[in-house]
């Protein structure tokens, strides 16, 4: 588990996976990043709610994640929307990559941030998907916790 204290600053979050998916595991990996993508992180304009991990070639990639163009860059901009290569170990590749094929699990990016050295991070989480009715109930069950919580409060 990924811990919030080397998480220096969010450059972009996605608050949406926790609500659509079940999220059984989660781990740092790199990313491989052209500058002028970095300096748009830095301006933390980026979007990753829409994105997916998926594995081609041997190799997994992030598809579909929003980083916009920096103006300043000029003819040397990157591509906003282009598939960027994670960086990670070996066998945890290998193993995401198994529970991807055979489990049916999804790599979701929970969080991109620049970690105390600098460097760009994203979180991942190994998930599977929820339904309407496992959504209902998680909902529920967090309605209740506040309620309990608010009436320990109050009796002190």
């Amino acid at each position: 588990m990924v811990s919030d204290v080397n998480a220096v600053r969010v450059a972009a979050q996605n608050r949406k996976a926790r609500h659509n998916y079940s999220i059984e595991d989660s781990l740092e990996v790199g990313i491989v990043l052209y500058g002028s993508e970095v300096k748009s992180l830095r301006e933390g304009r980026a979007t990753i709610s829409e994105s997916y991990a998926t594995e081609q070639g041997g190799e997994l990639f992030l598809i579909n994640s929003y980083i916009p163009e920096y103006k300043q860059a000029g003819q040397f901009n990157h591509e906003p929307r282009r598939p960027r290569k994670l960086l990670l170990h070996r066998r945890q590749m290998g193993r995401l990559i198994g529970s991807i094929q055979r489990e049916g699990m999804t790599l979701v990016p929970l969080k991109l941030y620049f970690n105390q050295r600098g460097m760009a991070k994203l979180e991942l989480g190994l998930a599977k998907g929820k339904r309407a009715y496992d959504k209902r109930e998680s909902e529920k069950k967090k309605d209740w916790d506040r309620q309990k919580a608010r009436v320990m409060r109050e009796k002190g």
